[in-house]
């Protein structure tokens, strides 16, 4: 059994300063992906006995970025897409095993007025397309902030939010989209009916103590392993960061 957690930890230094070697070590996953590290080569130095340890970094200073940890070495490690105007934020780590890949990834946000929508578009065929390649090699296990809420039980306030980045009808279409080329949201396959189960909340508005919340990290497991999914769980009672840890238990 292989256990993975994923965390958007928005600024690893901010939450390193809080519980993140605590939560880390209670958390003993095989593979540990963070999104939105926000760090810069040689800014943190973490002791991590027993992991390997890769970093991908934006261009742009305290933005971005994604780190994967892991107990078993990758037979390769690489960052990006292979994309160069997509592969400036530090988005993307792939890590391939003998079986399967395991990738965290951090999509791109659409902003306020939705003016990345039409880049964040174009980000999501060139992911489709690299998910796809990959997936006809091994199964693919990928996870991180996705940046969309896909169905309306995954955010609490569906009605007022469908113009909104990360409830447009168009980043929804396109999770849709890769969803149907193959993969499957492996907390929705087993949790088909749960409510407000969210990973992320506005620091505005105490909604985190109210639960106002979105379901935008996830764990997407090709279709054709999905048989081995065991478990899949959100750490809601885990803070320091806007969004909380979610867990894929996996028998591979």
């Amino acid at each position: 059994m292989k256990k993975m957690i994923s965390w958007n930890v928005n600024g690893l230094r901010a939450v390193m300063g809080k519980n993140f070697m605590e939560e880390f070590q209670k958390l003993d996953a095989d593979i540990f992906c963070l999104q939105e590290t926000k760090l810069q080569a040689g800014q943190i130095e973490l002791e991590l006995p027993g992991y390997h340890q890769y970093w991908n970094y934006a261009e742009k200073k305290g933005y971005s970025g994604t780190a994967l940890f892991t107990r078993e070495e990758p037979l390769n490690v690489t960052y990006g897409m292979g994309i160069e105007e997509h592969d400036q934020e530090g988005r993307v780590i792939t890590a391939e095993f003998e079986d399967y890949y395991v990738l965290t990834v951090y999509v791109p946000n659409s902003q306020g007025e939705l003016k990345r929508l039409p880049y964040r578009m174009e980000w999501e065929d060139a992911w489709r397309e690299y998910i796809n390649r990959l997936n006809e090699k091994k199964p693919v296990i990928y996870c991180g902030d996705l940046n969309v809420a896909h169905e309306e039980i995954d955010i609490k306030n569906p009605s007022t939010n469908h113009h909104n980045a990360g409830f447009t009808d168009e980043e929804r279409a396109k999770f849709s989209r890769l969803l149907d080329s193959g993969y499957v949201d492996s907390f929705r396959m087993l949790h088909p009916e749960a409510r407000d189960e969210y990973s992320w909340w506005s620091y505005r508005m105490k909604a985190r103590e109210r639960n106002v919340g979105w379901r935008i990290d996830y764990f997407v497991v090709s279709e054709k392993i999905k048989d081995k999914i065991k478990d899949a769980g959100i750490h809601q009672e885990i803070f320091g960061s806007d969004h909380c840890p979610i867990e894929l238990d996996i028998e591979l």
